[in-house]
């Protein structure tokens, strides 16, 4: 059962707009900003809302680069999620209940403090290549624990 979930990550002029996670799901973690769909909606449109609900930030200029599947050990869902790469927009970042939106340059962006398959696709995106994978985690990352990889694959991908 998949379970399609979207992720913007915002860049301009070498650096890299990332939210801490205040709550829920991956709370405690750097990430870009995005989340699930609602009724009916597109995975572009899902895309927007999130971003403008997490940081009051709406895309104007976003390219989806790559779809990555996410699962669990002993857990049959698996999180399709769609990459947006976004180099325009309107409005400027704030904080919400959400997010905490922070700016960094490219060679110090923070992996340690991520999700333990950032490390191999964000240089992809930074590189303005396009991929798709798959990675298979022990558990869920928290503040205090960062998610072990048991399988991934990762290819680029051509348009």
């Amino acid at each position: 059962m998949k379970k399609p979930l979207t992720l913007c990550v915002i860049t301009k002029d070498q650096k890299i707009l990332l939210g801490m996670k205040k709550r829920g799901f991956g709370a405690g973690r750097w990430n870009g900003f995005g989340g699930k769909l609602e009724g009916g909606e597109t995975i572009e449109q899902a895309s927007l809302r999130e971003t403008r609900e997490e940081i009051n930030v709406v895309p104007t200029e976003m390219n989806q680069v790559g779809v990555l599947e996410f699962s669990f050990e002993n857990d049959p869902k698996i999180l399709e999620v769609h990459i947006f790469h976004v180099t325009e927009y309107d409005g400027e970042p704030v904080e919400s209940e959400e997010m905490k939106p922070e700016w960094f340059d490219f060679d110090k962006i923070p992996f340690d403090q991520m999700w333990s398959d950032d490390i191999y696709w964000l240089p992809l995106l930074l590189q303005g290549k396009k991929f798709s994978g798959s990675f298979l985690f022990d558990q869920p990352s928290s503040e205090t624990y960062s998610a072990k990889i048991l399988k991934s694959e990762l290819k680029e991908v051509s348009d």
